[in-house]
């Protein structure tokens, strides 16, 4: 087991980035009660937020997916890898992260193929999404983010 790390300053800038910031509730692509930056705890139609509110709640949610990389991934990761998987299983959820062959491949250390997987969770309620994507790739670029070609 890895030291516990922390979710950086860059990676809760790719969070925000693609999750964007809604201070009323709305249904996501997969009809799931949103506000916020991605919150969907509680969340209900009608409900309405401030923007501290909605950065309380980014931090308290990306704290469970910074808790779940560190307690599932079993090798140590550079910091620009954590915050590519963060990202991922705050979107994903610890369940679907937990089952992945990504994290099979991570913790067999084969990182070049987990990097591959990324790319395949571009669906959404069975539907494949530009901007999941689009948020995949970005992803998969912070994760090889100072690998050499």
């Amino acid at each position: 087991m890895n030291s516990l790390m922390t979710y950086s300053k860059a990676g809760l800038t790719l969070t925000e980035r693609f999750e964007g910031c809604r201070l009323t509730a709305y249904p996501d692509t997969g009809g799931v009660w949103t506000i916020g930056y991605g919150h969907t705890y509680g969340v209900h139609e009608g409900m309405t937020c401030t923007q501290d509110q909605a950065q309380a709640w980014l931090i308290e949610d990306t704290r469970s997916a910074t808790d779940a990389v560190n307690h599932l991934v079993s090798i140590p990761l550079k910091q620009s890898e954590f915050d590519a998987l963060v990202d991922f299983v705050f979107n994903l959820g610890v369940g679907a992260f937990a089952r992945s062959t990504m994290l099979k491949d991570i913790n067999a250390g084969n990182l070049a193929a987990a990097a591959l997987q990324f790319p395949l969770w571009d669906r959404d309620a069975g539907r494949v999404l530009a901007g999941l994507l689009h948020r995949r790739l970005a992803e998969d670029a912070e994760f090889n983010a100072g690998t050499p070609a």
